[in-house]
């Protein structure tokens, strides 16, 4: 084995010591590889979307460099490491200008190994080499210049000509890629990546467990082990509760995401979640019924001030208001449950809502039904039923043994009870009876009169 031979084994040997797959990856023919690196941030690092409506988002990673390198054979002694340079988030005139630097490092430190030398300026110094400060603003996709790919191309994402650029400068985003998903995604990943490492301490059942166990509420930063939320989310959907599915330290109002519920229940729990969530979200839209049909319950889209709804499923045409079969202009009819509870409820609503009622039902229906209820009202007040033919009976004056106007029975006004025909008194006579001795209770004594003129009560 020749010295740059050697040379090269120890330093491929090295580098696999000091990082791990993910950073340092070894070609099996041994003279070649990739080495990723990510940079580190400084804190609160903003990424700037310039475009139609500029916004700004919070990272703390960004997509890694990616140095790939191959041996020549007379490397370290008289060359230096084939390579290129790519990124995602960098333009290639900023690339170009890594790759001139690594030019200059490899002139300063010829004869000797420099993969980790290149390592160190590309991890630790690119940000301040590049003048790169938070801020980082970014291109969204319809501010960015049309570029033609292959070799036609003529200019760089930030404008530079092909002929002032660096070969080995890659940038592996073009011109059509939504290259700020992927640096969100990349950022969240790494963001949960970290946090599988650490330990927490659940707020539920003060148990230690790692981040990979645990569930990250993002609003409020909130951890609990995720055995605990389990079992917590599993209760809110069994009771339909899906809107409450919130972080449980009192009064914080952060919510699990369908991806977190997703991730700790069953299938068919999270079916239901998410169906509940869907219903619960139409309901709120005022423009969004249900299919009256028990089989079938589609929502419906409604055309605005329309009461008529057609379902996409079945086809059935209804009334948007009773949700009975559609009756085009037609006062919509009342039922008799209806009825009872239409004087209240027109009695308590505003003048908006009397019109909507009048125009629903129709005003002489809502003026019967409030004359009826009032009435009703008052028999229920004044009156007591028949207990033989079930007529309203009032009693005006006279004693407690009464006779029915309409099937001429008699019977008592205190409890109802129906009386013999032969001798009627007897039941306020007998000491065994529950009206005893209250022929005349309740009975003023200007009112009271002789047993023989209570026929006419």
């Amino acid at each position: 084995m020749s010295v740059d031979q050697e040379a090269q084994e120890d330093e491929l040997l090295a580098l696999a010591s000091i990082y791990d797959e993910e950073e340092f990856r070894r070609a099996e023919s041994g003279k070649e590889g990739e080495i990723h690196l990510c940079l580190e941030l400084p804190p609160s690092f903003k990424l700037l979307v310039k475009g139609q409506n500029s916004t700004e988002h919070n990272i703390s990673f960004l997509p890694p460099l990616v140095l790939s390198f191959e041996f020549p054979a007379d490397y370290p002694s008289a060359s230096a490491p084939v390579f290129t340079v790519s990124s995602k988030w960098l333009t290639r005139v900023q690339i170009t200008a890594l790759c001139r630097r690594l030019d200059e490092l490899w002139e300063e430190n010829q004869g000797n190994v420099v993969l980790f030398t290149w390592m160190q300026f590309l991890k630790e110094e690119t940000l301040d080499f590049l003048g790169i400060q938070s801020p980082l603003e970014i291109q969204s996709i319809e501010s960015q210049p049309q570029c033609e790919s292959g070799p036609k191309q003529a200019v760089d994402l930030s404008g530079e000509k092909s002929k002032d650029l660096d070969p080995r400068a890659v940038q592996e985003v073009d011109a059509r890629t939504d290259i700020l998903t992927q640096l969100l995604d990349f950022d969240e990943a790494q963001k949960q990546k970290v946090f599988d490492g650490k330990v927490f301490c659940c707020g539920i059942c003060y148990s230690e467990k790692l981040g990979s166990d645990s569930l990250l509420f993002k609003e409020c930063q909130h951890v609990y082990c995720k055995a605990c939320m389990k079992e917590y989310f599993q209760i809110q959907i069994r009771d339909g509760k899906v809107q409450c599915l919130n972080c449980p330290e009192p009064k914080c109002m952060s919510m699990a995401t369908p991806s977190q519920v997703k991730l700790l229940v069953g299938e068919d729990e999270f079916a239901r979640y998410d169906r509940l969530l869907l219903q619960s979200s139409l309901d709120l839209m005022a423009d969004v019924v249900y299919c009256p049909r028990m089989s079938c319950c589609m929502a419906v889209m409604v055309e605005p001030d329309s009461t008529m709804g057609i379902c996409p499923a079945c086809r059935y045409a209804f009334c948007t208001l009773c949700k009975r079969s559609y009756h085009g202009l037609s006062h919509c009819i009342a039922t008799a449950d209806e009825l009872r509870s239409l004087r209240d409820e027109y009695m308590s609503v505003s003048e908006e809502g009397k019109k909507f009622l009048e125009k629903r039902f129709g005003r002489r229906v809502i003026q019967k039904a409030v004359e009826e209820s009032f009435s009703t009202d008052w028999l229920k007040d004044n009156c007591k039923q028949c207990p033989c033919c079930g007529t309203n009976i009032q009693k005006v004056h006279g004693c407690n043994k009464m006779t029915c106007s309409s099937c001429q029975k008699y019977f008592c006004w205190i409890c109802l009870g129906a009386l013999s025909r032969v001798n009627p008194y007897s039941h306020f006579n007998n000491p065994s009876s529950p009206c005893y001795n209250q022929l005349f209770q309740g009975v003023e004594m200007d009112e009271e009169e002789g047993f023989g003129s209570d026929e006419d009560n």
